[in-house]
């Protein structure tokens, strides 16, 4: 219910439509073409990462939770902090707009991610499918809301602050002098020279789809369920 509260409170609308249960799959299939032609365009990005994030987003959008489907973006946390792992897509256009380097919580790891957590106060990380939504300025600068769609999985992201901001700490100066990205309290940050054009992008309702290969989330998760 805060939940609720403060999404009407900051002005965001989301459609709220019932769950399909893990054992109906959705509809929606996107071509095969699509994903081979933005993977040409996104090195280091994985066939199966970027087609699962095409099915759960359009799953997600059969269920009006997505308000833009024009947008993609998928983060890979199966990939180092020292290599870009963030990518935006333009569907329309079917072009590549942002291959960025992106930290993750500081309990998740060091260079590489073993940890992810929906909980309050865990400083970790959480997978899953969320949507953006709107922007404001805090304590991290100009900052980008996400709202979790995967109970269970992310779904605490609001009430935990968790948003997309530029971090001093996410740098190639960083990864040289520590072998690593400096780490959020859970936030996917990026960089402070690109963070302003990219939530700008992406603000408004678009999907943002956080992967790692885990188990537990893969087999429960409704949007990627085969």
């Amino acid at each position: 219910m805060k939940r609720l509260i403060l999404a009407a409170s900051a002005g965001i609308l989301f459609s709220i439509a019932p769950q399909m249960s893990a054992d109906t799959p959705c509809a929606s299939k996107p071509p095969d073409s699509l994903a081979r032609q933005l993977l040409r365009q996104a090195p280091g990005l994985k066939a199966e990462v970027l087609r699962m994030a095409l099915r759960a987003t359009g799953c997600a959008a059969e269920q009006g939770l997505v308000k833009r489907r024009d947008l993609l973006t998928v983060i890979d946390y199966s990939l180092p902090s020292s290599q870009p792992r963030l990518f935006v897509f333009d569907l329309d256009a079917k072009k590549i707009l942002f291959r960025e380097l992106v930290a993750h919580g500081k309990n998740s790891g060091e260079n590489h991610t073993n940890f992810f957590s929906n909980s309050p106060g865990s400083l970790a990380t959480s997978l899953g499918l969320f949507v953006t939504a709107d922007t404001y300025v805090g304590s991290n600068g100009y900052s980008l809301r996400l709202k979790g769609l995967e109970e269970g999985v992310n779904d605490m992201a609001w009430d935990r602050a968790i948003v997309m901001h530029g971090a001093p700490y996410v740098s190639r100066a960083a990864v040289r002098a520590l072998g690593r990205l400096g780490r959020s309290w859970g936030c996917p940050a990026v960089r402070k020279e690109v963070a302003r054009k990219m939530i700008d992008t992406l603000r408004g309702g678009s999907p943002i789809f956080a992967y790692y290969p885990d188990q537990g989330w893969l087999s429960q998760s409704t949007f990627v369920a085969k």
